[in-house]
């Protein structure tokens, strides 16, 4: 059995102890790691909208799934490095979280297939464009993954900025750091579709990406204005004090 399908035979959907942790881990993190970062956050309602869905953030830190998992009533899945799933605890807690491994730097096409068998039974699902995390608030060139997903699943795309967690948690770090973390949830982009409900073509994928580009940078400049919004107020209350 591969390890996709294993990950998934450990943490099915509906698997009540497997929901159980996942809920546990969320509500912590929502009681004491928010507050911590100071997490504001917009628009989050889309995160909870029905039916299958492929959430789109940034990427600048480990913090930015467990982070916009809090942002949603759902269970959020995500793809995740398969060097976390090496040994069977760690595996199943990966797996409980929600994430699929994936080969990293490769165009792992079976861990993508196995995100198109879950967004077919309804599922929502983190797959972070840019690939692995990178620095400062431009976006750059995105992979396809997104856009292969969207065309296959017909599930709508989800762009999200995410501000302050690179400063929360550093490369290499081993402890949050105090920061004002920012979330901006944009509006969902519709999946592409070929002509005559026909299969999209490249060309159609490759302009998909585009338009995910341009409405991510749209969700990160807001998040930074966000954030930057936040940690103005809250200097102001400390003056104040």
């Amino acid at each position: 059995m591969s390890v996709e399908l294993r990950a998934q035979a450990m943490a099915r959907g509906d698997r009540r102890s497997s929901l159980l942790f996942y809920r546990t881990v969320r509500g912590a993190i929502r009681a004491i790691v928010n507050p911590w970062l100071r997490v504001r956050a917009e628009n989050t309602h889309v995160l909870d909208r029905p039916g299958p869905t492929i959430l789109a953030p940034v990427h600048r830190s480990h913090l930015d799934s467990a982070l916009v998992a809090t942002q949603s009533s759902r269970r959020i899945r995500a793809l995740g490095k398969q060097s976390l799933f090496t040994t069977p605890v760690v595996s199943y807690v990966c797996a409980a979280l929600g994430a699929i491994p994936v080969r990293r730097g490769e165009a792992d096409r079976d861990a993508l297939a196995a995100a198109k068998m879950l967004l077919d039974r309804g599922e929502s699902m983190i797959v972070f464009p840019e690939g692995s995390r990178r620095a400062g608030n431009e976006i750059g060139e995105l992979f396809d993954g997104a856009a292969w997903l969207a065309a296959r699943s017909g599930a709508p795309v989800v762009p999200i900025g995410i501000t302050g967690t690179q400063a929360a948690l550093p490369t290499g770090a081993k402890f949050l750091h105090r920061s004002d973390v920012a979330i901006v949830v944009g509006e969902p982009l519709p999946a592409p579709v070929g002509e005559d409900g026909k299969r999209a073509s490249r060309q159609q994928l490759r302009e998909f990406t585009a338009e995910l580009t341009e409405q991510l940078q749209k969700a990160q400049d807001a998040a930074v204005a966000l954030a930057t919004a936040s940690a103005a107020a809250g200097s102001g209350r400390r003056i104040v004090r």
